[in-house]
């Protein structure tokens, strides 16, 4: 194996990827297990945690499958502890499940409002705080969070949204200094658009995407692929100095 494949591979790792059933999620535990990687994944969607278990495992690697609704703690601490008895460790984690509830701010209720930070910024923060004792103890961890450009930029009808992604931002910096000295990473993935089956239904449409498009440099949105590569990135040894980064994929919108 050449030495750049080598800084790039997940063999022998375990990673956990919430939101895992479609998407950006389902895109990251495929890669990671073309890298080498056994895979937990959980979401709500059973079925769709079955294909993702057929396309972790067609690369060889094995891939566990848990139903969790994030919104609910205690759903939280449970999942944890049946990863921990029957999986083991996890080496690296990729908080990806989230929430949108897109409304102008006038019109947010006092449930999207704790629903979005529930499940965007809470869940998240419990998470790590569940797996990062044994990364402490085995000094290797890699925690991955896919925040989004509307939490460094303004969006209109995303206040919610934007709130819970700033702060989950302002966390991985906050994890960062306290857990570096334990050899753990922490960093924020900040994509674009991504055309999912969702984005290209939401944005897909001229008087829709047109007008963020017309802000992007590049002119162009997002593919899943790409971000699942940021994260391999992220969660190999190659990023070994990168640590609480906000890192954009949003072809320079927040530049101009």
């Amino acid at each position: 194996m050449q030495e750049w494949v080598k800084r790039f591979s997940l063999a022998g790792r375990t990673a956990l990827v919430t939101g895992a059933s479609k998407g950006i999620g389902f895109e990251i535990c495929r890669v990671f297990a073309d890298a080498g990687a056994d895979v937990v994944a959980t979401a709500r969607d059973s079925e769709g945690l079955q294909q993702v278990a057929a396309a972790v495992e067609a690369h060889g690697t094995t891939c566990h499958t848990y139903s969790c609704e994030l919104a609910d703690p205690q759903a939280i601490s449970a999942l944890c502890d049946q990863v921990r008895n029957e999986v083991g460790h996890i080496d690296i984690l990729v908080n990806n499940a989230g929430i949108a509830r897109v409304a102008p701010a006038q019109d947010l209720t006092i449930d999207d409002w704790d629903l979005t930070m529930a499940v965007n910024l809470r869940a998240p923060f419990l998470l790590a705080q569940q797996f990062a004792p044994a990364m402490r103890e085995r000094q290797w961890g890699k925690i991955i969070n896919i925040s989004s450009q509307a939490g460094v930029v303004a969006l209109d009808d995303h206040l919610a949204y934007s709130a819970s992604k700033a702060a989950l931002n302002a966390m991985t910096r906050g994890l960062m200094v306290e857990w570096a000295k334990h050899n753990i990473q922490v960093n924020s993935i900040c994509p674009t658009i991504i055309l999912t089956e969702m984005g290209r239904q939401v944005w897909g449409q001229e008087e829709k995407g047109g007008p963020m498009l017309a802000k992007t440099p590049l002119g162009r949105f997002g593919e899943t692929v790409e971000v699942a590569d940021m994260a391999l990135y992220l969660a190999s040894s190659a990023s070994g100095l990168v640590n609480g980064e906000t890192l954009m994929i949003e072809g320079g919108f927040s530049a101009v």
